[in-house]
């Protein structure tokens, strides 16, 4: 699925967990309970952030699959370096 998200939404659920991370050090949080709801907290606060800004991440376009960009990428790098070689050293015939 995360190949498919917009860049903005995958880093709004990285700041969320990020987030999530420095809380859980902070306040030295412990058991899941407390952690998930550290976490759907601060992921109401990114949505909220988001929102306030006009960004409706459901609204939002799935992004091009990224396993698709990279073969394709490749790809593009191979033939560049095909078509961009030396020709090779033909041999002298003495």
């Amino acid at each position: 699925m995360a190949d498919f998200l917009p860049t903005v939404t995958i880093a709004a659920k990285n700041l969320a967990t990020e987030m999530t991370n420095f809380k859980v050090k902070q306040n030295d949080l412990l058991g899941e309970d407390s952690i998930t709801d550290e976490h759907l907290q601060n992921n109401k606060s990114v949505r909220g952030m988001l929102g306030d800004r006009g960004i409706k991440p459901e609204e939002l376009a799935a992004e091009e699959d990224l396993k698709k960009l990279q073969r394709r990428v490749k790809s593009s790098e191979k033939k560049m370096i095909k078509e961009n070689e030396l020709p090779k050293k033909i041999p002298k015939n003495d």
